[in-house]
């Protein structure tokens, strides 16, 4: 329930909304503080097409926040139990108005604890002029992974707050899904992995759906972890023997390893599996590949010396190595670069990612391992390509985890996996990147209820950008697994 006041144009609006509140309420004193709200958006910076910013202080009645832009008045919203609900389309006014400039937000409340009223100092956020790519795509899941009879993988409409189910198992006899990757963040060509009984890597091209058994193809190995070459040709994989283990008076509740992992790529035009004899031997294990943009003329992937697990599972670290790949014969190149070498940088690389442009390669790093997401340690960390040097990118991390990580496709923007909230769920954080590299507070994922995401219990996984609203045909999908 709110109440909300076009400042300058002076717009009465309609009575059911008037009816919310009780009149202008007056302030019974200041704080120097700025207002404790929920989730904090105080000093991010914002896409000019976001979702509105509604938030709450916990423990208060009332709550009226206004909004300025150079120093005018814009708007004003009231609302009670202590959330500002802020109307969508006074909202898109407002971020069109304040576009390459700050917002100037100041917050009063009233409750048990403060009867009379407490204006708070005011806070501020910059709307950039960048804009973020129209949908989100991410997969829900119990964060134990123990079990998958209710999941799915959505999208997420990042100007309103419009979820919709993009596939869930309901298609493949309730069994696993996952592995969700775009071609070039477009809404008509993407993949997903049905698990179970009768499944198989689901690709869908303009709207026809397929699928292929990548057990019958090569050297008769399961995908995971695909990525899609930039000319939409091809889609690297890496094949891995994945397990968990769970220990009991341990800080760390969970650990997740490989005892077997591969590289090989897809060829969607001729249906073949490229390998090459160096990245399918028993003395390395890769994963996690990635194309380096704008032509995809090599890949970059994770690779680590083997040690028997779980029991020394904190001996394995993954460097990042580079091959040459030729996009028009499928040939990998000769030489292999390392990129980040764990031996010497410490820790352990996981989920590289090269920015849209081709020069920031962004990556999880935990002290071992190749799972970040149970490692409390785990941050995220970025190099230049041109000449490795590290960037430093300490504002987009936390205490708690930082795993799983996207570009959007203009490279403005990364989505982050984090448990920064509470150490248990992983949510969705985006911020801002400069064209040097320099990175923005992070903002918790825009909801209408700002508590959705602390009574969602459900972890936020694969997070990836995209164009548009994606519309799988949902009677071809289920045919496909009669």
């Amino acid at each position: 329930m709110h109440i909300i006041t076009r400042i300058s144009l002076s717009v009465v609006l309609a009575a059911g909304l008037c009816a919310c509140s009780d009149g202008a309420a007056t302030v019974g004193g200041k704080s120097d503080s700025t207002p404790p709200i929920f989730p904090d958006y105080a000093s991010v910076t914002v896409p000019c097409n976001i979702a509105p910013l509604n938030f709450s202080i916990r423990g208060t009645d009332r709550i009226r926040a206004e909004f300025a832009v150079k120093g005018n008045g814009r708007l004003k919203v009231e609302g009670r139990r202590g959330t500002v609900d802020i109307p969508i389309d006074e909202w898109r006014g407002l971020l069109a108005e304040a576009a390459g400039d700050s917002v100037r937000v100041t917050v009063s409340a009233w409750g048990a604890s403060q009867p009379e009223g407490v204006e708070y100092r005011p806070f501020s956020f910059y709307v950039s002029r960048d804009s973020v790519d129209g949908w989100l795509a991410y997969r829900l899941i119990e964060p134990g992974y123990e079990g998958w009879m209710q999941m799915g993988i959505y999208q997420r409409d990042l100007s309103s707050f419009e979820e919709k189910v993009l596939v869930d198992n309901s298609v493949n006899d309730m069994g696993c899904v996952n592995c969700h990757s775009f071609a070039g963040y477009s809404p008509e060509r993407m993949l997903f992995h049905a698990r179970g009984e009768g499944g198989g890597t689901v690709f869908f091209d303009g709207g026809e759906v397929k699928k292929v058994d990548l057990t019958k193809v090569g050297p008769g190995k399961q995908g995971v972890y695909p990525m899609w070459s930039p000319d939409g040709r091809y889609v690297a994989f890496s094949s891995n023997s994945t397990f968990q283990s769970f220990f009991g008076g341990h800080g760390q509740t969970l650990e997740v390893y490989d005892q077997a992992s591969d590289l090989m790529v897809y060829d969607t035009h001729t249906g073949e599996m490229l390998v090459d004899g160096r990245f399918q031997t028993e003395d390395r294990w890769e994963t996690f590949p990635a194309w380096t943009p704008p032509h995809g003329h090599a890949l970059v992937f994770c690779s680590a010396e083997p040690h028997p697990m779980p029991l020394e599972r904190e001996k394995v670290h993954y460097d990042i190595l580079r091959v040459g790949f030729d996009p028009a014969t499928g040939a990998f190149g000769e030489s292999v670069d390392t990129l980040y070498n764990a031996r010497i940088s410490g820790g352990s690389a996981s989920f590289p990612r090269v920015s849209p442009d081709g020069r920031f390669l962004l990556f999880a790093r935990a002290d071992y391992g190749t799972f970040p997401i149970w490692h409390d340690e785990a941050d995220l960390a970025m190099i230049r390509l041109d000449d490795g040097t590290q960037v430093d990118v300490s504002a987009l991390n936390s205490t708690l985890s930082e795993s799983c990580h996207e570009w959007s496709s203009s490279g403005r923007w990364v989505v982050i996996g984090s448990r920064r909230l509470d150490g248990r769920y992983t949510r969705l954080f985006i911020a801002h990147v400069s064209p040097e590299g320099v990175c923005g507070k992070p903002f918790l994922l825009p909801q209408r209820d700002p508590e959705h995401n602390m009574w969602r219990l459900k972890s936020y996984n694969v997070p990836q950008f995209v164009r548009g609203e994606v519309r799988l045909p949902q009677k071809e999908l289920k045919n496909l697994f009669k």
